[in-house]
């Protein structure tokens, strides 16, 4: 027995959509799933290792393909490629409840995870466990996962909230300073609001010097020293971050 199956029908399976409606059409593209970030990250460069197939939907799970007088009249073009690179761009990505859920809860704790690397305890300078950061997140500042900001952005906004419930401040980086001639002591004061504890300062020819700084401070202190010592001063990072070696953490 013969079954009917219509030209303009693909079946596909274990796809990830993504679908855009303009002029009143809804346009899907079928992708592979985990490459739609990938190539908006531009980690991934060869759209084939993100489509499933060139060919614009109308509806992918259903097989329906998209008529080309519907292409021309939404994006111009009847070029199936280049429509799927517009839609891979600004389109929407489909996720069912539990992807989303998962991919929330993935996010979460690489936030937990980037603070819980990025900071000490003030008194003890020891850093906190992930388990206590999370805990905290929970808690203390009941902390929501936005799903369209980067863990750091969202890291760096989780230390600011939780300063205020527990006693966190962001690692001390130890940078090392060498800046020729006399420029060295004018530029060592411009310097020293923004450094918070000198290690060892020497000066013959040069300064020399080993401080701690906060890491946020690093940007400015770099740019000045460049400006002020017209590209000859040098900053290197000795240590991304100041903490008590131990086994015991807290």
């Amino acid at each position: 027995m013969s079954i009917f199956t219509p030209t303009n029908q693909v079946r596909l399976t274990n796809v990830a959509i993504v679908r855009m409606k303009k002029c009143g059409k809804r346009f899907e593209i079928a992708c592979y799933k985990n490459k739609v970030m990938s190539w908006r990250n531009n980690t991934e460069k060869d759209i084939d290792e993100v489509l499933q197939t060139h060919n614009v939907f109308t509806n992918v799970s259903k097989g329906q393909t998209a008529k080309n007088q519907d292409l021309i009249k939404a994006f111009g073009v009847d070029n199936q490629t280049e429509v799927c690179r517009q839609i891979l761009a600004k389109g929407e990505l489909q996720v069912s409840e539990k992807e989303r859920s998962d991919h929330l809860e993935a996010k979460y704790r690489d936030i937990a995870t980037l603070v819980a690397d990025m900071c000490v305890n003030p008194d003890t300078k020891r850093p906190y466990t992930m388990t206590v950061i999370e805990r905290a997140m929970k808690e203390d500042i009941h902390y929501s996962v936005n799903p369209t900001r980067s863990a750091k952005q969202q890291a760096l906004q989780v230390i600011k909230m939780l300063k205020e419930k527990i006693n966190i401040n962001r690692a001390e980086m130890r940078l090392r300073f060498f800046i020729p001639g006399k420029e060295g002591k004018r530029i060592r004061d411009k310097l020293r609001p923004m450094i918070k504890r000198v290690e060892t300062e020497e000066f013959t020819s040069a300064l020399e010097m080993v401080c701690l700084v906060d890491p946020g401070s690093y940007r400015a202190i770099f740019d000045l020293v460049s400006k002020e010592s017209r590209g000859k001063g040098r900053v290197e990072v000795m240590d991304l971050k100041d903490v008590e070696e131990t086994e015991e953490m807290f």
